[in-house]
């Protein structure tokens, strides 16, 4: 089986029997010294198109199902069907016949059309009836399927420290079904456009990046401490906190809006950074505090106990947004009495 015959049975086989012919040619014109020969556009009903040259095309081999329009030379003719209604839009007019038993181009000649040397047919079959448009340019539709690269989606992670990010799904190639818009004008394809994906394998790529700041608290540069377990705090920024007593203790994250916390404490206040909740039997409310992580890595600063809802050795630390108290989760902290 000849090349077209394939690609023809192939779009038969995907498309079924009744097909949407775009029959595009570039009858005899010479362009300096080369001569340009006929171009067959075949396309589906669902936008699939077959793209071929004269000399692709064998003669005998499924000339039914294509248009040659030419000035005394053989073709390819597609016949229609006695008793066919056949539009046919030229130079604006537009013209309707019933077809005898005849091609395209005997329709044309009774109906006294002549194309022009580089106008083209579009011949859209639809039944018992059938739209010829004659055209130096014309536009048709074309689905295909083509290779697809993954893309790249980066999405906020609050809990990722600004500056770092990671991959959480990796991208895979695939392939994609698009549509495209082609113009041919003059027996050639002037342009060829991307109007849509219709679906795709292809498999993004899933980049979380951090948005979290790492906390301006002045944390601690050294801990001086006395033998009643009193001391100085020496912080960062050079500042010093005198304190009376370190507790380590469990520390938990809470915000107003969820878990039944309110906007204000038990003491009166409205909650805000720096707010933590006890039991006042452990730490008695209004004491000033200052806690950072046993192991360094969250410094939450000075704080004072303003109200309460926890039982025993707890402290219940504030933040704005719930999300911060998720990253903060559970941890364990030390826990400076100020004085």
């Amino acid at each position: 089986m000849h090349a077209f015959g394939e690609k023809l049975l192939g779009l038969k086989a995907r498309f079924g029997l009744q097909l949407f012919v775009l029959a595009a040619i570039a009858c005899t014109c010479w362009i300096l010294t080369d001569h340009a020969g006929a171009v067959y556009i075949l396309t589906g009903p669902e936008d699939a198109a077959i793209v071929l040259n004269e000399e692709e095309v064998q003669a005998g081999e499924m000339s039914s199902q294509l248009v040659h329009l030419s000035s005394g030379e053989s073709g390819y003719e597609m016949k229609l069907t006695a008793g066919q209604e056949i539009t046919v839009t030229h130079d604006g007019n537009t013209v309707t016949a019933k077809a005898r038993n005849e091609t395209v181009a005997d329709l044309l000649d009774r109906l006294h059309i002549t194309p022009s040397p580089l106008e083209m047919v579009a011949v859209d079959l639809d039944g018992d009836s059938a739209s010829l448009t004659i055209a130096s340019e014309l536009t048709y539709y074309d689905q295909v399927e083509e290779p697809a690269a993954y893309e790249t989606v980066r999405v906020a992670n609050p809990s990722l420290p600004k500056g770092t990010e990671k991959v959480v799904q990796e991208g895979a190639d695939g392939v994609r079904t698009s549509i495209y818009e082609v113009v041919w004008s003059g027996g050639q394809e002037i342009s060829r456009q991307f109007v849509e994906e219709l679906e795709s394998t292809a498999v993004n790529e899933v980049v979380e990046y951090g948005t979290a700041v790492a906390s301006t608290r002045a944390g601690i540069a050294s801990v001086s401490k006395n033998a009643d377990g009193s001391g100085t705090l020496t912080l960062t920024d050079g500042s010093t906190l005198n304190f009376s007593s370190v507790k380590s203790m469990t520390a938990t994250a809470y915000t107003a809006g969820h878990g039944g916390a309110d906007y204000t404490t038990a003491t009166g206040t409205f909650v805000k950074v720096g707010t933590v909740a006890v039991d006042k039997s452990v730490i008695p409310l209004g004491t000033k505090l200052y806690i950072v992580a046993a192991d360094g890595s969250v410094v939450y600063g000075t704080a004072v106990a303003a109200d309460t809802g926890v039982r025993g050795n707890i402290v219940d630390l504030y933040y704005d947004t719930y999300q911060q108290c998720i990253n903060f989760g559970r941890r364990t902290c030390n826990v400076y009495i100020l004085k």
